[in-house]
């Protein structure tokens, strides 16, 4: 198993990481020099890129050196991948010889022993880069390679402008060689010190292919969480965040690039639902203050951004009627502002500060830094099985859910608002050890989570809306599109209009039934534990 951190850099900042004092310290003999020539194959409809596996052949010294990567898991710009290579005469791969190699249960074998696809391999992109590789040496004794890699990469498959196409890389792969993983977030942050770093999240094949297929940046939803009835508490604790890590990191790009709503979201979501992960293990293990700030000011950064987007093309969206004139004025507004934030969100997960967040709560995870400060009770638990403790989380969850919500239809918002969030983290922890259960029993009981949280969910939105169209009127018109005093003050009179319509639907809507029937029908399903 290959485990390597990828951290991004820009043209201007190598000398800088060249001249690290990390480097000339830690440096085992010299650094080596490469020029590397990479051919990356798969057939025609790109067969190995959709079961996660790409197949490369380089040129090295002279050497052709084949390659096939496959599996795996990438969290907070951590990659660990099943990795097979050895020597070939040329710039063919040798199946044959990679069939010996691959372990039986591989599903990637199977799908290389397949005629149709051995027959259809062919050039995909190719890579050329000049490599500097540092071996490290840590004063703890692990082992890690540093490599720079610098150069472009390269597809000659025509895209809809019938132009070939290429995209620079300048990079850096710390890969443990030998010791504690944990090891590389100790390096990376030493780096970021004094060199701007961004976490990569996608491999040189990940962007070879996007390049080859035109393929644009996609928000990243949680994958599935496969928990192993065999696992500790402490198992599942990590698992479970690497999961939640998977998908915040997953949209770093979509939100870098300031206009994708749906990874802001989609980040969003994965930040909650680490945040949520953390309070339900809370009793056993508290993360530290510096990083619970820094995960908070994340999330305020893209909550901003994501409660305007939702004003605008949700809420405001869906008024029809004598609202809808006043809500088309508005919105133009609010898309204005939502710009502005998404843009701040951009510049936050851009920065040095995201980057160390992240590294830091990798390097938390990896070096399960909380034991240190366990009491021996605790321990004990963390290392029991995780079953008994995922159905006593989660009728504790059911419990509290369930006291919130006795007054549901006579609530105020606040109240509201608080059963929303209960039956939030109640679905986050029923999804977390979903595994562990019959999927008859948690199917239904999810779904009318989702029922009920979606309910609340719209009265939560107009909460919001009214919040934010109190602000819209005292936004600088420069940055709600609107061009002069009178316009801002028809603004401010079609915010107060929309309030006022929006609150009325809203004490209809709580008093209409569906409320009261989403949780009933909750209250009915049964707890799949």
């Amino acid at each position: 198993m290959e485990i390597e951190l990828k951290l991004l850099l820009a043209q201007q900042d190598v000398s800088r990481l060249r001249a690290h004092p990390l480097l000339a310290q830690s440096t085992q003999g010299e650094p080596q020099l490469l020029r590397m020539h990479d051919i990356y194959v798969d057939t025609p409809d790109l067969q190995l890129c959709r079961h996660q596996a790409g197949l490369r052949v380089r040129q090295v010294d002279g050497r052709w050196v084949q390659t096939l990567k496959a599996g795996g898991t990438v969290s907070g710009g951590l990659h660990s991948r099943h990795e097979w290579e050895g020597e070939v005469p040329g710039p063919q791969p040798d199946l044959a010889a990679l069939d010996s190699v691959i372990g039986r249960k591989q599903p990637i074998r199977a799908l290389l022993r397949q005629d149709a696809i051995r027959d259809a391999l062919r050039p995909v992109f190719t890579t050329r880069m000049e490599r500097t590789v540092w071996q490290l040496r840590t004063p703890q004794g692990d082992e890690i390679e540093c490599v720079l890699d610098q150069g472009v990469i390269e597809s000659g498959a025509d895209g809809a402008d019938g132009a070939a196409r290429s995209v620079p890389v300048s990079e850096i792969e710390l890969e443990l060689k030998q010791g504690q993983a944990s090891s590389l977030f100790d390096v990376a942050l030493a780096l970021l010190q004094d060199v701007p770093l961004q976490l990569g999240h996608m491999s040189k094949a990940e962007r070879g292919y996007r390049l080859a297929a035109s393929h644009p940046l996609q928000a990243v939803k949680a994958q599935p969480l496969r928990l192993d009835d065999g696992m500790t508490v402490q198992q599942a604790f990590i698992a479970i965040c690497g999961n939640c890590l998977e998908q915040v990191s997953g949209n770093q790009g979509g939100v870098a690039g300031g206009e994708d709503v749906e990874s802001v979201h989609q980040m969003r979501v994965g930040l909650r639902r680490l945040r949520s992960a953390l309070g339900m293990f809370k009793s056993l293990l508290v993360l530290p203050d510096a990083l619970k700030g820094e995960l908070e000011w994340l999330g305020g950064a893209l909550g901003e951004a994501r409660d305007w987007d939702v004003l605008a093309g949700n809420t405001l969206a869906q008024l029809d009627g004598e609202a809808a004139t006043d809500a088309a004025a508005l919105a133009e507004a609010a898309h204005a502002q939502a710009r502005i934030k998404h843009e701040l969100a951009a510049q936050a997960v851009i920065s040095a500060r995201y980057t160390a967040c992240m590294l830091g709560l990798q390097r938390w995870l990896q070096a399960r830094a909380w034991r240190d400060s366990c009491s021996a009770r605790q321990l004990r638990r963390l290392d029991a099985r995780v079953s008994p403790f995922a159905r006593a989380t989660l009728r504790k969850d059911q419990r509290r859910l369930m006291q919130r919500g006795k007054r549901l239809l006579h609530a105020t918002p606040q109240q509201r608002h608080r059963v929303r969030i209960a039956a939030k983290k109640t679905r986050y922890a029923t999804e977390f050890f979903a595994s562990l259960f019959a999927g008859r029993a948690v199917h239904p009981y999810v779904g009318r989570l989702s029922a009920l949280q979606d309910e609340l969910g719209w009265l939560n939105d107009v909460q919001v809306a009214d919040r934010l169209l109190q602000e819209l009127p005292e936004v600088p018109a420069g940055q709600t599109g609107q061009t002069d005093q009178s316009a801002q003050d028809r603004l401010r009179l079609h915010a107060a209009f929309v309030r006022g319509y929006l609150a009325a639907r809203a004490q209809a809507q709580g008093s209409d039934g569906r409320m009261h029937k989403a949780w009933r029908r909750f209250k009915a399903v049964r707890l799949p534990a």
